[in-house]
C-alpha cells in the first residue's frame, strides 16, 4: 500500500504482494481498511500509517516516514550489497534480498515523494469527519454484540484478536457512526446568546451546569429478542424522567403506530435491533416535532469545532459551546435525520439525552417556551441532591407539545389569584400520578381529564417520585367502556432488577366483598400498594391482580 497511480487511484500492496486499486468509489469502509493497514513505500520501507488520525495532516505523516527511510538508507554501507534494512512488523530491524537495480532506486528525493502523496490530503477531510481512534472505536458484529478495537472476527463471525502484524480482513462489520459529527455538516452553529438563553431556561440562571448522571444519560435498549427487547435502559438521576417518558412514545409507535405488525404484548419482545432503532428515531422526531407545533423541528448535535467561548457569565461545559442546529421542515425529514445520526442519542458517552432535551427546547422555541410557563414556574429544571429534576413542564412538553407547568386541564387561578397554565389538549401518551404525602384536596394537584385519559392507553407514571409506564395492548381500551370492565395492563419500572414487565389484571366492576378480600391479602397496615393507588386515579374502585407477582411498595 502507498504507491500513487493517480490524485484518484491508490496501489494497495499487502504483505503476500498481493496489490489492488483502491478508488473513491469503493467506499469509506475501504478506505479505512486502507490506512489502518502497515504501508510499504516505493523503495520498500514500511509506512505504518496509524489507526487513530484525527484531524492529521497525511502528507507530514508520510514526509516523516520518507525521513525515517532515508535515514534508514544511510545504514546500507554497513549491510551487505545485496541487501537492505527494513523494519518488521514488530519494529525491529531484518534485512531483505534486493537487487543492484533496486538498490539504484532508493535515494528519493523528498520534493518529488511530497508531490506524489499530496494527494493523501484528499482523504484527511473524510478522517476527519468520521473521527476513527483504535482505542475509542468499538466494532459491532452482525448480532449487535460489541467488538472491541483490539479485536476482529472471522469468517464465522466469532471475535478474534488483532496482534501486531495482523491485517484486518476485507470482510470486517461497518464502524458505527461517530456521536461527534463534523463542523462540515450544514447546520448552523450555537452562539453565544443561544447558549445563555438556553441555560437560563433550564437552570434560571447562565452558571449551572449539567450534573454527572445527566451528561452520562443516553438512550439504549435492553437485548433485543428479549422480554424488555422494547424497553430503554434507565439510569439514575433526574435524565430519568425524560427516558422513561420517551418510552412512552416508543411503546406507541411500537404497538399502535408502525405498520404490518400485531398490537400484542409478544410483537413487543421480538424486535430486532434495527426495529429498536427504528422505533427510537421514530419516538423522538415525534416528540420534537410536536413541540415545534408541527411546523418545523429543530435537532442539536455536537461537532468538532468550539463556538462559543467562556465568559465569567457563562462557564463552559465543553459540550454545549460544540452545538450545530439542523432545521428541518417536514415530520418524515425530521424521523430521517434523526434515525442517520442515531448513535449522537444513543452512543455511551453522547449526552443523548441532553441533546434530545436541547432539540426539544429549540424545537418550541424561546418564545413559545415564555408563553408555556407560568408565574409557578420560570426555568425547567430544579435542583436536588446535587443533581437537576425535570419539573413537570419538561414531561408536558414531551408529552403533549407544550411545556405546561401543571397537570390540571386548562387554566386555573392560582393562591395569589395568578392564571396557572394547565394542558389544553388530550394526548397520545397520558400521565398518572401518586405520592404518600400527596392532599387529595389539593386540586391543583389532580391530574385531569386530558392527561388521565389519552388517545392510547399509555401512561407515563410518577408513583411517589419514581417514573414509571404503564400501558395496555388494546388499543380500544379508553373508547370502549365494556373494555374497562376487566383487561390487562403492563408496568415498567426502569429499574435493574426487572427482567419482564409486570402483567396486572384490572377490574372496575369487582363486588364490595371482592375489594374486601383483596385489601387482606395485603396485609394489616398497608391496604394498596402505590401502583395500584395510581390506577385507581384514573379507575377508582378498581381492584388489581398481580398475578403472582409481589406488589411493590
Amino acid at each position: 500500500m502507498g504507491e500513487a497511480l493517480g490524485f484518484d487511484t491508490l496501489l494497495i500492496t499487502s504483505p503476500k504482494n498481493k496489490k489492488r486499486r483502491y478508488q473513491p468509489s469503493s467506499g469509506f469502509h475501504g478506505l479505512a481498511e486502507f490506512f489502518s493497514r502497515p504501508a510499504l513505500s516505493s523503495s520498500g520501507a514500511l509506512i505504518n500509517i496509524p489507526w487513530k488520525s484525527e484531524r492529521m495532516d497525511f502528507t507530514k505523516l508520510v514526509i516523516r516516514n520518507v525521513q525515517r527511510e532515508n535515514d534508514l538508507l544511510r545504514l546500507k554501507s554497513d549491510t551487505p550489497p545485496n541487501q537492505k534494512r527494513q523494519e518488521n512488523f514488530y519494529g525491529s530491524p531484518r534485512t531483505m534480498q534486493v537487487s543492484d537495480k533496486e538498490q539504484c532506486s532508493q535515494e528519493l528525493d523528498l520534493e518529488e515523494i511530497t508531490r506524489k502523496i499530496s494527494f493523501l490530503d484528499k482523504w484527511r477531510q473524510i478522517f476527519s469527519y468520521h473521527r476513527l481512534g483504535a482505542n475509542n472505536t468499538t466494532l459491532q458484529n452482525h448480532e449487535g454484540n460489541h467488538i472491541s478495537g483490539n479485536e476482529t472476527e472471522d469468517g464465522l463471525g466469532m471475535p478474534q484478536p488483532t496482534g501486531q502484524g495482523h491485517l484486518p480482513s476485507s470482510s470486517l462489520c461497518s464502524i458505527p457512526k461517530p456521536s461527534i459529527i463534523s463542523s462540515k455538516s450544514g447546520g448552523f452553529p450555537i452562539s453565544l446568546a443561544m447558549a445563555m438563553k438556553l441555560r437560563q431556561s433550564l437552570f434560571g440562571n447562565t452558571i449551572h451546569v449539567f450534573s454527572h448522571d445527566w451528561k452520562k444519560a443516553y438512550f439504549r435498549f435492553h437485548d433485543p429478542f428479549s422480554d424488555l427487547a422494547f424497553a430503554l435502559e434507565v439510569g439514575k438521576g433526574g435524565a430519568r424522567s425524560i427516558q422513561m417518558a420517551v418510552q412512552g412514545s416508543i411503546i406507541k409507535y411500537l404497538l399502535f403506530t408502525r405498520k404490518g405488525k400485531d398490537c400484542n404484548f409478544q410483537s413487543l419482545c421480538a424486535i430486532s435491533k434495527q426495529e429498536q432503532e427504528q422505533a427510537l428515531a421514530a419516538a423522538l422526531a415525534s416528540i420534537v416535532w410536536a413541540a415545534g407545533a408541527a411546523e418545523k423541528a429543530t435537532v442539536c448535535l455536537v461537532t468538532e469545532d468550539t463556538y462559543v467561548t467562556s465568559t465569567p457569565d457563562y462557564p463552559g461545559d465543553d459540550f454545549t459551546e460544540r452545538l450545530q442546529l439542523f432545521e428541518l421542515v417536514e415530520k418524515e425529514a425530521t424521523e430521517k435525520f434523526i434515525y442517520d445520526h442515531l448513535q449522537c442519542f444513543k452512543g455511551e458517552g453522547s449526552h443523548g439525552v441532553i441533546l434530545f432535551l436541547y432539540s426539544l427546547i429549540f424545537s418550541r422555541t424561546f418564545e413559545r417556551l415564555q408563553k408555556d410557563l407560568d408565574a409557578s414556574t420560570t426555568h425547567l429544571l430544579q435542583p436536588s441532591a446535587g443533581g437537576f429534576l425535570c419539573r413537570q413542564a419538561i414531561l408536558n412538553m414531551i408529552l403533549t407539545g407544550r411545556a405546561s407547568p401543571n397537570v390540571f386541564n386548562g387554566y386555573q387561578e392560582g393562591k395569589s389569584q395568578e392564571i396557572l397554565h394547565g394542558v389544553l389538549t388530550r394526548s397520545d401518551v397520558g400521565y398518572l400520578q401518586w405520592g404518600k404525602d400527596a392532599s387529595e384536596d389539593d386540586r391543583l394537584a389532580q391530574v385531569g381529564s386530558m392527561l388521565r385519559t389519552p388517545k392510547l392507553p399509555i401512561w407515563l407514571c410518577n408513583i411517589n417520585g419514581n417514573p414509571s409506564v404503564l400501558f395496555s395492548t388494546n388499543r380500544q381500551l379508553l373508547s370502549d367502556w365494556q373494555a374497562e370492565r376487566r383487561f390487562d395492563l403492563y408496568l415498567y419500572r426502569g429499574r435493574p432488577p426487572q427482567q419482564k414487565p409486570v402483567h396486572l389484571t384490572v377490574d372496575t366492576h369487582s363486588h364490595h366483598w371482592e375489594r374486601n378480600q383483596h385489601e387482606d391479602e395485603h396485609g394489616p397496615g398497608r391496604r394498596f400498594s402505590p401502583v395500584e393507588m395510581a390506577i385507581r386515579t384514573k379507575w377508582r374502585e378498581a381492584t388489581v391482580n398481580w398475578n403472582g407477582t409481589i406488589p411493590f411498595l
